[in-house]
């Protein structure tokens, strides 16, 4: 049984692609102000916003409990909107060897279709998928594309 897997899911939201993709590129310390009870603080830890190679910490919370993930962008792809975090410190690594998250925007209209997929390795076969991170990313993308939908929030 092989302990390299990766999990991905979709979620269809009525905004712009470019929107999306560049909050969590280039802006990803406004989404706090957008979703607070899920991600309360993210913090730059090296380099700049937007750049491959920059360190950011997230303070996210699932279930009640406090979580913190130190990644590094791993990659940028703008034709394709897409970007890469890999984690290099936190929670997730008590059970993962290894954890990126790649999240995807690809336009169908005036909609977006957001695919999130988590590439990990667990660190032994009892460690299960990392299904609840998959379902709270999910739900911070609806939440985030409602706020940029409904332009409640500016997020510039």
């Amino acid at each position: 049984m092989s302990l390299v897997a990766k999990v991905s899911a979709e979620v269809l939201a009525v905004a712009p692609h470019h929107k999306h993709h560049g909050v969590w590129v280039g802006r990803p310390h406004h989404v706090p102000n957008v979703s607070p009870s899920k991600i309360p603080k993210v913090i730059l830890h090296g380099g700049e916003w937007g750049s491959v190679g920059s360190v950011v910490a997230w303070h996210y919370i699932i279930d009640g409990k406090d979580h913190v993930a130190k990644d590094v962008v791993e990659a940028i792809d703008e034709e394709n909107k897409t970007i890469t975090y890999r984690v290099i410190k936190g929670d997730v690594l008590q059970e993962y060897k290894s954890f990126k998250l790649i999240i995807q925007n690809i336009p169908k209209g005036e909609a977006t279709w957001v695919r999130w997929t988590l590439e990990y390795e667990k660190l032994n076969k009892n460690i299960p998928h990392p299904i609840k991170i998959l379902e709270f990313v999910i739900q911070l993308s609806e939440e985030l594309m409602t706020i940029l939908f409904e332009h409640r929030y500016k997020m510039s």
